[in-house]
């Protein structure tokens, strides 16, 4: 599957509207878009899926390694990939950019906001393309799309500018249609923020579409297969909330959950009850938006019990939340939880930790053995108070955790951590197989 990144000279630039106007584009030419975003990120994906119709690929360097990198790229479908970057081109110790292009081997489309430049246009690519020489990056930055262009003598300004071996791949007209709204603690999710069709329609025809699918070339493949690729599958069930309370999963660890076992979905917030099932997997969201709903359904509280009775679950950041015996909202109010484990968590007006996060086991738990370390991402705007003989899994080597020095709460069978991982650290893995023995 051809690709090429879409990098931004710096957040704010409008790479999401853009790597949708680039999606319908495709779509409208008549290729099969695999949408994917560079970096830990589950909001811009979900844009994209409502778009391309396919979930979105995470391609995040940290998370999964350049080998898992490749392999998790080559699970996707269609004839051409299209990869929104993070923050700007370069920005990110851990995960950036242009870490991914590198890794993929994948030629960069830069994102300039043109609102009032033409010539400035061409020399913020010259240098973002001369930058990545100074600093040893081998990466191609093959054109721009002008964001927030004019037609006209705008557009031609522009082309004008550009030198014979940096492209012009169109441009995104202003509309103020093409806004994505924000909310609680960032942009809307896809499902509830579609762009106007006829806006974001404009736009794609104001695009080459058929330039960018010429760029787009093939990554290489992974050197190696990843160590669970021969893993035998488990004679095990696993329910996974899935609802707006709990909408923050990767698609590979759906992927790996049904190469491995059964995999049934529930809602909390709906009040559905608990599955028949041998594990539960809470991955994040926002539980503090449907807390009145998540406490009077009673479904929370059937899982404590069953928690208690023995029952594996596995939460992670709203999961942990839901986990907890108590959650309050930044106004306040407060509602009562799953009580699994020895926490009560506040919701604050700022966020509480952002970042690349680096995990150790202090002994054998759900999704390590003792001394593994995995990584994730963090991104939390709550705090967790805990009992004071609270057990902690982890030892947090990289991040924040829970109490700066700790991450992964444990009570009974069940474990409830602020980090999300991804399959290709191996977590979830263990997970299964934990469950199994």
């Amino acid at each position: 599957m051809n690709g090429f990144v879409l990098g931004g000279v710096s957040s704010g630039v409008g790479k999401t509207v853009a790597t949708l106007s680039i999606i319908q584009a495709l779509e409208d030419a008549g290729h099969a878009v695999q949408p994917a975003k560079a970096g830990p990120d589950f909001i811009d994906p979900s844009h994209h899926e409502a778009i391309a119709g396919r979930p979105s690929r995470t391609l995040d360097l940290w998370l999964c390694g350049e080998d898992g990198l490749r392999r998790n790229y080559r699970r996707g479908e269609g004839d051409v990939c299209v990869v929104e970057g993070v923050m700007g081109l370069y920005d990110g110790d851990g995960s950036s950019t242009a870490m991914v292009a590198e890794a993929l081997e994948l030629p960069v489309v830069l994102v300039v906001d043109a609102k009032a430049g033409m010539e400035s246009v061409a020399a913020t690519a010259l240098g973002f393309r001369a930058y990545a020489e100074t600093i040893g990056r081998d990466i191609e930055v093959a054109g721009v799309v002008a964001q927030r262009a004019h037609g006209g003598r705008h557009e031609q300004g522009i082309r004008d500018a550009l030198p014979d071996d940096l492209e012009f791949f169109g441009r995104i007209p202003p509309n103020d249609e093409l806004e994505i709204p924000e909310r609680h603690l960032g942009l809307e999710m896809g499902a509830d923020a579609a762009l106007p069709s006829n806006a974001l329609r404009e736009a794609a025809e104001s695009l080459e579409a058929e330039r960018l699918a010429d760029v787009a070339t093939a990554p290489p493949a992974p050197e190696s297969p990843s160590p669970a690729a021969t893993a035998e599958p488990v004679d095990a069930t696993i329910a996974i909330a899935s609802d707006a309370a709990f909408c923050f999963r990767y698609p590979a660890t759906v992927e790996r959950f049904r190469d491995r076992a059964e995999l049934v979905a529930f809602s909390p917030v709906a009040g559905d009850p608990v599955p028949d099932c041998d594990a539960v997997y809470l991955p994040g969201g926002y539980p503090e938006l449907h807390a009145d709903d998540l406490e009077s359904a009673g479904t929370l509280s059937t899982l404590g019990d069953l928690a208690g009775d023995g029952l594996p679950v596995l939460g992670e950041c709203g999961g942990l939340m839901a986990m907890s015996r108590s959650l309050t909202t930044a106004e306040g109010d407060r509602s009562e939880m799953a009580g699994i484990l020895p926490a009560d968590v506040t919701m604050h007006d700022r966020y509480q930790a952002l970042d690349h996060v680096e995990l150790e086991a202090r002994g054998g738990t759900l999704t390590a053995d003792a001394g593994e370390t995995i990584r994730g991402h963090e991104f939390h705007y709550s705090s967790a108070d805990v009992d004071d003989d609270a057990r902690f899994a982890f030892e947090t080597v990289r991040g924040d955790g829970i109490d700066g020095e700790h991450d992964g709460l444990t009570e009974y069978e069940s474990l409830g951590t602020y980090v999300h991982v991804h399959p290709e650290s191996g977590a979830f893995d263990r997970f299964l197989e934990s469950i199994a023995n």
